[in-house]
């Protein structure tokens, strides 16, 4: 890796999302593709779609593979579903791959990688939409583990990408370990994100926001929400956000901060010991609310 910057611009003020216009329609505010879920993982489908929702995008579509769509359908009466062709263990296959270039053409962002699985067929399927999709991008999760070895391929990409891994996924990615990226977690986020030419948000404790150049180091959140799902709200809200024309540095910025603020409200309801990922979605509205969202 090159190196990254000595002197980064350190980010401190939080963007907020402009005044909805009194005549806009759901139109004006993004419609998000979220690719997402596989047998047993449904929930992370419902989830990312959700917090999407909850994050001001107009539309939201959730191409899942075929067997779980009656589920997550059912999951939240306000997004869309597409199904799409599955493996033997309910997994997304390649041949999804077409099905999720033509569905991309009708919409603003795609969110990918929540609860999809490990497949040489989902690298394939994540390596072909790297190449052919050219809106923005939010990858997550195991589309993230899928670019083991791949990352080369974020490079030069016709859209803007923004990457959410947490310190083990970046550390795959990386081909080191968690204690390496825990010890060195602004410069190696820095310097993956200039080199791949991506923004970085490496989650956890106050989470870091890159694009190689610009550094944002979140202060809301708490350990109630290291809990399974909280991940794949934060991948909605991001999308939700890039949809509505945040740049992307700005929207994985306020993403993480309101997605902390919220857990932050929901700790002050309930404790930090009983905070689950639903109860995010809950507290967006208030915590989107005090940003200045209207």
């Amino acid at each position: 890796m090159a190196s990254s910057q000595s002197t980064p611009e350190i980010v401190t003020q939080v963007v907020k999302l402009p005044p909805r216009q009194p005549d806009g329609n759901k139109g004006n505010y993004g419609r998000i593709l979220v690719v997402a879920g596989c047998r047993g993982m449904s929930g992370a489908a419902v989830l990312c779609a959700s917090g999407a929702l909850r994050s001001g995008a107009g539309l939201v579509r959730l191409a899942v593979p075929e067997e779980i769509l009656p589920l997550v359908a059912v999951a939240n009466p306000c997004y869309t579903t597409a199904p799409l062709p599955q493996d033997d263990y309910g997994r997304l296959d390649e041949q999804a791959g077409e099905d999720l270039i033509a569905l991309a053409e009708a919409d603003d962002v795609m969110a990918m990688g929540p609860g999809i699985g490990h497949s040489e067929a989902i690298t394939n399927l994540v390596l072909l939409l790297l190449e052919q999709v050219r809106i923005p991008l939010v990858i997550d999760a195991d589309a993230i583990n899928g670019l083991r070895g791949n990352a080369k391929h974020l490079m030069n990409r016709a859209g803007p990408t923004i990457l959410t891994p947490h310190p083990g996924e970046f550390a795959r990615l990386l081909f080191t370990d968690v204690s390496t990226v825990q010890a060195q977690r602004q410069d190696l986020a820095m310097r993956f994100a200039a080199d791949h030419g991506v923004v970085l948000v490496l989650k956890g404790h106050r989470s870091i926001v890159t694009d190689g150049k610009q550094v944002y180091i979140n202060t809301t959140g708490n350990p109630g929400m290291a809990t399974g799902g909280s991940g794949d709200v934060l991948t909605g809200i991001i999308a939700a956000l890039l949809g509505q024309k945040l740049k992307p540095f700005d929207a994985a910025q306020l993403g993480v901060y309101v997605h902390g603020l919220a857990g932050d409200l929901a700790r002050g309801a309930m404790g930090e010991v009983s905070l689950i990922a639903t109860d995010l979605l809950t507290y967006l509205p208030a915590a989107f609310k005090i940003t200045g969202g209207a």
